[in-house]
């Protein structure tokens, strides 16, 4: 059984890797799972093809992507197609990437307004645009956002040739209409790259590209991510305290069970396939969040809430890994790791040295463990390794909500 939710897939400047793309996103929506992919690698419009004439770019092949999500969207599945595409800040298609679906909804409202048709968005209006059925992000650098603040001009290059630039504008331009344009119809939204492959664990094994739709899952392309999630609620005692201990226990044996999946999941393409059982990454994460804090009568917006959330964000982190540490000194850790091992205890310090970050206003318990199972996933990574490259996510849990009988 196709075991994992989330997808990143990467596509090639090819008709081939391009019409393949197009294949395995229609079967992975027709077992309503999700897929992302960067189409930064597909030449520009601006570009020339080697027997003469100009590309088609990647909004012409965005088309092509959308009506296939569209028409498995309407197949009677489980849900409804869930993609991200997007594109990096230096491509030179960026502008008209990042007005695509502003143009299209603009379309909907003149058919809505002028034409009478239903406004609702699985209405006419909606189902005869285009870029209905993928988020959009724009992959932004710190070089970019330094521009920013310099109010620079910011100069894209060339896919096939990065020494040829194409189109150049005002850096606070682009910053500008992405403001619009995410106003007007909630799209793009923003990527940043630098800080997003700061924090990678197998860098040596190459770069984030790409997210899952949704955005919690960002790994290598080609990768998939198996999800399971946690009701908070389910570990607050009578008297309003957090009971650690049974959640670190739960932790345990949800990662454990995500961790046999992999070896008895299929997968869509297989170069997926491979690198799900190089990598091993898996997505545990919680739900219900905003259910535990009002029932603590703690504001969602205060410093204190917000602290309550990055500790116990920590302990499943940590207990995630730990337990990953723990199933590397018993099978051994991720083929990758070896390769990786420098940078990922990197990131695992990094993730310890935020815990110190916690605000003062969270309970001196909860700090206190996120501490004692961080410097355990420390020492027991540099003894042992770790089993998963990746093990916790936090999904928007919109449909597993509603089975866990969550209210936030």
């Amino acid at each position: 059984p196709q075991g994992s939710a989330c997808f990143i897939q990467s596509v090639q400047d090819n008709m081939e890797d391009i019409m393949e793309l197009a294949r395995s996103e229609a079967m992975l929506f027709k077992f309503g799972s999700g897929t992302g992919t960067d189409l930064t690698t597909l030449r520009s419009q601006k570009e020339k093809l080697s027997g003469g004439g100009s590309p088609s770019g990647p909004l012409s092949f965005m088309r092509v992507y959308d009506q296939i999500a569209g028409v498995v969207k309407s197949g009677g599945k489980t849900r409804r197609a869930a993609k991200m595409q997007s594109l990096k800040v230096f491509h030179p298609d960026i502008m008209d990437f990042i007005e695509c679906k502003s143009r299209e909804e603009k379309k909907a409202r003149v058919l809505i307004e002028k034409g009478g048709y239903d406004a609702n968005f699985n209405g006419e209006a909606y189902s005869s645009i285009l870029f209905q059925n993928a988020n959009l992000s724009v992959r932004l650098t710190d070089e970019f956002m330094e521009a920013v603040e310099r109010n620079d001009s910011w100069t894209t290059r060339w896919v096939t040739d990065s020494s040829k630039a194409g189109p150049t504008y005002k850096a606070n331009e682009i910053i500008d209409r992405m403001s619009q344009c995410a106003w007007q119809c909630g799209d793009p939204g923003v990527q940043y790259d630098t800080t997003i492959n700061r924090w990678h664990t197998c860098p040596n094994s190459g770069r984030i590209n790409a997210s899952n739709p949704c955005s919690e899952y960002m790994f290598l392309d080609d990768t998939a991510c198996n999800l399971a999630s946690i009701n908070l609620m389910k570990f607050r005692k009578p008297d309003g305290e957090f009971d650690v201990e049974r959640f670190t226990a739960a932790c345990r044996v949800f990662l454990i069970a995500q961790e046999i999946l992999v070896d008895h999941a299929s997968y869509p393409t297989a170069r997926i396939a491979k690198n799900s059982h190089l990598y091993r990454p898996l997505g545990l994460g919680y739900s219900n969040l905003g259910s535990l804090l009002m029932a603590d009568g703690m504001a969602y917006d205060s410093d204190a809430g917000r602290g309550i959330c990055g500790a116990l964000t920590a302990i499943l982190h940590g207990a995630a890994n730990r337990t990953s540490a723990e199933l590397a000194s018993a099978v051994g850790p991720f083929e990758g790791f070896a390769a990786n091992r420098e940078p990922m205890l990197r990131v695992m310090q990094m993730h310890r040295d935020a815990v110190e970050k916690i605000d003062d206003a969270c309970p001196a318990h909860l700090r206190n463990a996120a501490r004692q199972i961080w410097d355990d996933v420390l020492a027991d990574g540099r003894q042992h390794g770790y089993r998963n490259a990746q093990a916790t996510v936090l999904a928007p849990t919109g449909t597993i909500s509603f089975l866990m009988d969550c209210d936030t």
